[in-house]
């Protein structure tokens, strides 16, 4: 089992800031990959950025590349996506997610989830 507790989310205004963090704990060795998906009402949910538990290849979508960056903080566990120049189509539930696999980009690929943190980018 792994657990994941994300925080971070909040309020900001367009063209502003925030830094999610996901903290992981248990049997963390079996993590491939860390992701960060968001999800809307009424829509799926979608891969955001990811990145091996190494720290290594990191990946993004295309609407945020240059704006977001994961990293990942060997010593604490943690994953982070620090997101910049905020837009407000930006706004939805972040989630972090493990999986097993290295090339995990899909939902059903994720075993592990956190409990989501909302991200509100007013115009």
């Amino acid at each position: 089992q792994v657990q994941l507790v994300e925080s971070g989310g909040g309020l900001v205004q367009a063209g502003g800031s925030l830094r999610l963090s996901c903290a992981a704990s248990g049997r963390t060795l079996g993590i491939g990959v860390v992701g960060w998906f968001r999800q809307v009402p009424g829509k799926e949910r979608e891969i955001v950025s990811r990145i091996e538990w190494s720290g290594s290849n990191p990946l993004y979508i295309d609407s945020v590349k240059g704006r977001f960056t994961i990293s990942r903080d060997n010593a604490k566990n943690t994953v982070y996506l620090q997101m910049n120049s905020l837009k407000p189509d930006d706004t939805a539930v972040y989630y972090c997610a493990t999986s097993a696999g290295r090339y995990a980009l899909t939902p059903p690929s994720y075993g592990y989830w956190g409990q989501g943190t909302q991200v509100t980018v007013s115009s």
